[in-house]
């Protein structure tokens, strides 16, 4: 028979707490081993002889503390049942005193399973009380129950797609896939086809390959299968999980759905592409009057020319100055409406009228290129509300378009008529060469230009159409085209809203244009830092008679203008010193020249510019290169004005 100091040993010796329990309801401690001891701090003087629950009582304050309820419980049940019972991780708070001599409650836990032992009679001599402190267990399996919270929560609260896959990516062990693609519960080892285009499995497989070579995330901006069955895009993340030897065990990755921004890419691309082949025409254009111009220009400087040929030469240069000012205004018209700076002077106009004046705009292209002409106007006195001018710009647009897109001897015609809707339509139809129906779909977008050949021998910008949206809906109206492809002609519709008879009357006729008397000669003072031009301009005014005093600088401008006392300034802006705008102000100070006319000759055309020249004291506002006949005019009411 084994010694009895062999079990004392075993007793102290085992790594788990024991203590041995009399068998009554107040668990008088009779043996306590050193492992108990180490894992509650105290002594064997300090527990045996006294109750556990005096040794270890419940705390108080605690309302959560069940530690000693849950004990004596179970020791009521040995005693009832004679048969061992378990209790696991039992939260029991145990005191501890403090080195300052306060005595607080520590947070414990403990597992424990308390055995009957019985005496030879069979009667309960004692109850062996086993116990482990997992304290550190608990704490942890709590911390990743509130990892795996947080987790779960967060995967909730994104929009993007959840997903695991296995260490070398065979298998698909779970998504999530939002609505965005179809979900994944179970492992699905044929995901690739699933959810990965044809198109983007190569790509995908090397990036995977990667990531796997060099144990990195992976990372890759792909195309996928949408729940929906369309083609989408993602932006695909996954890192890897390690293990305690360092082996990837799994994938954790999240996919975003970056569907719309990669659309927003392309338009991008498409929006700088397109304006790249705009910039080109735009060069294209500038270039092309130039060489006439420059051409021009030699040849004046040449010797013994003729009458005939001088005349030639300037109808030359008269023209293509006129063809580049159209194109520069037609780029700050464009801005000005597309930035909504446009106001429209509305009134009710007869249908028939505007389409008169546009068709009479664009007759000398029709006629050069021999088109033929059908033109349906609406019933006498159909009206619309609205602009006349832009109105007309809207239809002579689409007439020029039309023209210069269809080939000679082609086929035009204008149809109006008046839909379901109460909308007047007016249709503009070619048999010219056609639209692509990736090019009717944009042809209203700023820059949006067929392919051409390299001569552009058709000429534009690009800017035309979108100027016609653009004005047809400030009007209140929409714009459409199609087509039935190249080289089968084009339809362009605008729809405007309806404006009964009854409620207005057309614009009346207007007056008939006639020519100014010619002006009396003037003292004319020109303010120009650019020399040339204001040579020129000099030039042009002494040949209809007038009196010229040139300037370059404006300082020197106002010394003349008290001994030449102009009646007419015609003043740059950007001028060295002070600026034309500060220049009239003194002008208009000045008692010789307060009463004269102010003409603004700049290039600054924008609306803004004009309200702050006419502030500034202005009498009127003049764009470069300047319209000759428009300063003709002014300078012959000038000097038909009383005195």
């Amino acid at each position: 028979m084994l010694p009895a100091t062999l079990f004392e040993s075993a007793f102290n010796s085992s790594p788990f707490g024991h203590y041995l329990l009399s068998p009554t309801p107040d668990a008088i401690i009779l043996a306590v081993n050193d492992a108990f001891l180490k894992a509650s701090s105290r002594t064997r003087e300090e527990l045996v002889g006294i109750s556990l629950f005096m040794a270890f009582p419940a705390n108080p304050d605690d309302p959560d503390d069940t530690g000693e309820a849950d004990l004596r419980a179970s020791l009521d049940k040995v005693r009832a049942t004679g048969l061992p019972d378990t209790l696991p991780a039992v939260r029991y708070p145990i005191p501890v005193v403090l080195p300052n001599g306060q005595t607080v409650f520590e947070e414990r836990f403990w597992t424990s399973t308390s055995t009957p032992i019985f005496g030879p009679g069979g009667e309960l001599a004692c109850i062996s009380h086993s116990n482990s402190d997992v304290t550190a267990q608990v704490r942890s399996e709590a911390a990743v129950r509130e990892s795996e919270k947080r987790f779960r929560a967060l995967t909730n609260a994104t929009a993007e797609v959840i997903y695991r896959m296995n260490p070398d990516w065979t298998k698909l062990h779970y998504l999530e896939g939002r609505g965005f693609i179809k979900d994944t519960a179970d492992t699905n080892p044929y995901w690739l086809e699933d959810y990965i285009p044809p198109e983007d499995q190569e790509l995908l497989h090397r990036e995977i390959a990667r990531a796997i070579r060099e144990r990195s995330v992976f990372e890759l901006e792909h195309r996928v299968r949408r729940a929906d069955g369309s083609s989408g895009w993602t932006l695909s993340r996954a890192v890897p999980m390690f293990d305690a030897a360092g082996e990837v065990y799994e994938w954790i990755g999240a996919a975003s759905d970056i569907t719309e921004r990669k659309a927003v890419e392309e338009k991008l691309r498409e929006a700088d592409r397109r304006k790249d082949e705009f910039l080109a025409m735009l060069a294209h254009e500038l270039r092309n009057p130039l060489a006439p111009i420059g051409a021009a220009a030699e040849l004046l400087q040449r010797m013994k020319l003729d009458e005939t040929i001088i005349k030639r030469t300037s109808q030359i240069i008269g023209r293509q100055v006129g063809h580049m000012t159209g194109l520069i205004d037609d780029l700050l018209d464009v801005s000005r409406v597309t930035r909504g700076l446009v106001e429209l002077d509305t009134e009710a106009l007869d249908v028939g009228a505007v389409l008169h004046e546009a068709v009479e705009q664009v007759m000398p292209l029709i006629q050069a290129r021999r088109h033929h002409l059908a033109l349906h106007l609406p019933p006498a006195g159909t009206l619309v509300a609205g602009d006349r001018k832009r109105l007309v710009q809207v239809v002579a647009n689409l007439l020029n378009n039309a023209a210069k897109y269809t080939p000679e001897d082609g086929r035009l015609e204008v149809e109006s008529v008046v839909d379901a809707d109460r909308r007047l339509c007016i249709d503009v139809l070619d048999n010219g060469i056609g639209m692509a129906p990736e090019l009717a779909a944009r042809a209203f977008e700023l820059f949006a230009q067929a392919e051409r050949s390299s001569d552009r021998s058709s000429g534009g910008l690009g800017l035309g159409l979108a100027l016609v949206k653009s004005l047809v809906e400030l009007h209140g109206g929409a714009v459409s085209c199609d087509s039935a492809g190249p080289g089968r002609g084009s339809r362009f519709s605008v729809c405007l809203p309806l404006l009964e008879p009854q409620t207005a009357s057309a614009t009346p006729p207007r007056a008939e244009l006639r020519s100014p008397a010619q002006p009396e000669p003037l003292r004319v003072m020109v303010v120009d830092d650019n020399v040339d031009a204001a040579v020129t301009l000099s030039m042009l005014l002494e040949s209809g008679g007038h009196r010229i005093a040139v300037e370059h600088d404006a300082l020197r401008a106002l010394e003349c203008a008290r001994q030449f006392r102009p009646q007419a300034c015609l003043l740059d802006i950007g001028l060295p010193g002070i600026d034309g705008l500060e220049l009239a102000r003194r002008l208009r100070a000045l008692p010789e020249t307060a009463e004269a006319m102010l003409v603004a000759v700049t290039g600054y055309g924008q609306a803004r510019d004009r309200d702050q020249i006419l502030a500034a004291g202005f009498d009127h506002h003049l764009v470069k290169p300047i319209d000759t006949a428009r300063l003709y005019a002014l300078l012959g009411a000038c000097s038909h004005a009383p005195a």
